[in-house]
């Protein structure tokens, strides 16, 4: 690739990348049904077409807002990976709550499933999930291959964090750091269940999680 066709392919990523954050503060005022490509279009300022030509259809636009959402909530957990196994959980949960906190309709709808049952949407919840759920059991067992008790029992306590997590938003009744103690407490209750019926993942003694 040439320095010219470079430039042109970094301006067009920076114009998509525009693109998806007017979308993202579009979708987290208006609903979905209720904004039309052509509303999209006036917002951000430019001819329906470009948002045709980067995205297809509405469709594909608020899936790309959601992906690009959820890409730093990732991002956060991997970034952690040279921590202390204590300070790494607190930070991971620590950052899946300020990514809801200030990503409310992107998080809303990844939980929630989309628009209606949306499978895209599910889908890139699950994998949201399984990054997550590896983070996590890197960090207390050093292996990501979980045995079934261990991957339920974590899929139960990351079920109950989104729960959780969508109370906190619709309330804002308690501060952030006293809910992710909580979480992060249920956490180290969930792996010391897991021990009693899997020893092969041993759970960190209490003073650590």
């Amino acid at each position: 690739m040439n320095n010219s066709q470079q430039v042109g392919t970094d301006r067009s990523q920076a114009r998509r990348g525009e693109l998806i954050a007017i979308g993202r503060k579009l979708f987290a005022d208006t609903s979905y049904d209720a904004l039309s490509m052509d509303d999209i279009a006036a917002h951000a300022g430019v001819a329906k077409g470009l948002i045709y030509y980067y995205f297809k259809n509405k469709r594909g636009y608020y899936l790309a807002i959601i992906e690009d959402s959820v890409a730093g909530l990732v991002v956060r957990a991997d970034a952690t990976r040279d921590l202390p196994p204590a300070e790494r959980v607190n930070r991971t949960v620590d950052g899946y709550l300020r990514y809801a906190q200030h990503h409310q309709a992107a998080y809303r709808a990844v939980v929630t499933g989309g628009v209606g049952f949306d499978a895209e949407v599910i889908a890139i919840r699950d994998g949201v999930r399984e990054r997550l759920l590896a983070a996590i059991a890197e960090t207390v067992w050093g292996r990501t291959d979980l045995p079934p008790v261990a991957r339920t029992a974590l899929i139960g306590w990351f079920a109950s964090v989104e729960g959780v997590t969508l109370d906190w938003l619709r309330t804002g009744d308690l501060p952030r750091g006293t809910v992710r103690s909580l979480l992060v407490r249920g956490l180290g209750d969930t792996l010391r269940a897991i021990e009693d019926y899997e020893p092969s993942c041993p759970a960190p003694a209490r003073k650590e999680l």
